[in-house]
């Protein structure tokens, strides 16, 4: 399970209770772009391990994340002493002895909703992302130039609506909602110089991005392989361009690219079920068969699309939703088997449940948005049920 640090209000011993014997973290008190030392990553380790015991020993099993610099991004001269530092890092963590690392290369914004606090019909809090929500931020709160061309007509008309309806309080809520990100954003900005932020990408289209991608990842994958890391980039999160910023890690075909462009087995993914769910048109069984071999690290959540209007989407419970999750996890369970025999070292694939409601007594509670305990320890239970009942079936 995902832990932000000794600040996180689920603490390591409600981890150990869930049943999950690894932990997901990151420093994230480390700027972007420094060197994480290799006491640092020993702190951390250690602190994790003290708190597990000969019958149920906990570890740091992956690294969420090691954040790639803006400047690597943007492709500036600055780059390669952003790169080399990326490099010194690996090293480090590998010393230590963690070999799953998790990044992605989403401009600006990490992750984005409208609201972190949507009540489902069972009286839980999920998750949310309403399109035109997020149409009115950028068109009429941040009023970015020629913003309302991104949107079709009916999009603009309803953001329109929303925008002339909102008082001053609800403005500043989607405001704040929209740009402090989720736990775990690395970055976080202010409505005054956001617009300063976004500008540092005005020449940098898709083609750019993904050029500086696969110089970035041409550069440290064989570093990882030779280290034994495996590097597991996350997919975009909402998967489509968000003000005016380019995505390229968003469907079949960009991991498809990734994984052929820089062809070293430690070039891996992150199968991330809900960021990849909430597009229509992944296939997101097909994706796990297709990519098996190269999925480094998986997130299971589902997320219900809007029929009308398919890039709003709320975050289901994790049986729930548009994914199929039988189907995806037996894949997982098939290709597991598969390194098994192959003698793979990394024939278990690490998973964690991915978001979760916040529900029962994290009602009370103040929690990290999607990262509550209970919501997730709900949707670990499920997804360990259904992957004992496909190894029993396959027995």
């Amino acid at each position: 399970m995902r832990w932000f640090g000794p600040q996180d209000p689920v603490k390591l011993p409600h981890i150990m209770q869930a049943g999950a014997t690894g932990v997901v973290t990151a420093l994230h008190n480390i700027p972007n772009g420094e060197v994480w030392s290799r006491a640092a990553i020993s702190e951390r380790k250690n602190l994790i391990e003290s708190f597990g015991n000969k019958d149920f020993p906990l570890r740091w099993s992956v690294v969420e994340s090691v954040p790639v610099h803006e400047d690597i991004k943007k492709g500036l001269v600055t780059a390669a002493t952003y790169i080399a530092n990326y490099k010194q890092t690996l090293e480090n963590l590998a010393a230590e002895g963690i070999t799953t690392v998790c990044y992605n290369f989403m401009p600006v914004l990490d992750w984005s909703r409208t609201d972190l606090e949507y009540q489902m019909p069972d009286g839980s809090f999920a998750l949310f992302f309403h399109y035109p929500t997020f149409a009115a931020f950028d068109i009429h709160v941040l009023k970015r130039k020629n913003a309302s061309k991104d949107y079709d007509e009916v999009v603009v008309e309803e953001a329109n609506r929303l925008a002339h309806s909102w008082e001053g309080y609800e403005k500043a809520k989607v405001a704040n909602t929209v740009l402090r990100g989720l736990p775990g954003a690395e970055e976080h900005f202010s409505l005054g110089n956001f617009q300063d932020v976004l500008d540092g990408y005005k020449d940098v289209n898709a083609e750019k991005l993904r050029a500086n991608l696969y110089r970035f990842v041409g550069e440290v994958a064989p570093l990882a392989e030779r280290l034994g890391i495996n590097l597991s980039i996350h997919p975009d999160d909402p998967p489509f361009p968000l003000l005016g910023l380019p995505r390229v890690m968003s469907t079949e075909q960009d991991a498809v690219d990734l994984l052929e462009t820089i062809d070293v087995q430690a070039n891996g993914l992150c199968f991330c079920t809900g960021s990849f769910g909430a597009r229509p048109d992944n296939d997101l069984p097909q994706m796990a068969q297709k990519l098996a071999s190269r999925i480094h690290f998986i997130h299971l959540r589902a997320v219900k699309r809007d029929s009308k209007q398919p890039k709003t989407f709320v975050e289901a419970n994790h049986l729930e939703g548009d994914a199929d999750m039988v189907s995806i996890i037996e894949q997982f369970v098939v290709e597991e088997e598969r390194r098994r025999k192959t003698s793979r070292p990394d024939h278990q694939i690490p998973m964690r449940p991915d978001h979760g409601h916040q529900m029962l007594d994290d009602l009370e509670k103040t929690t990290n948005p999607g990262y509550s305990a209970i919501g997730r320890l709900r949707g670990l239970a499920e997804l360990r049920g259904i992957e004992l009942a496909l190894k029993q079936k396959m027995v």
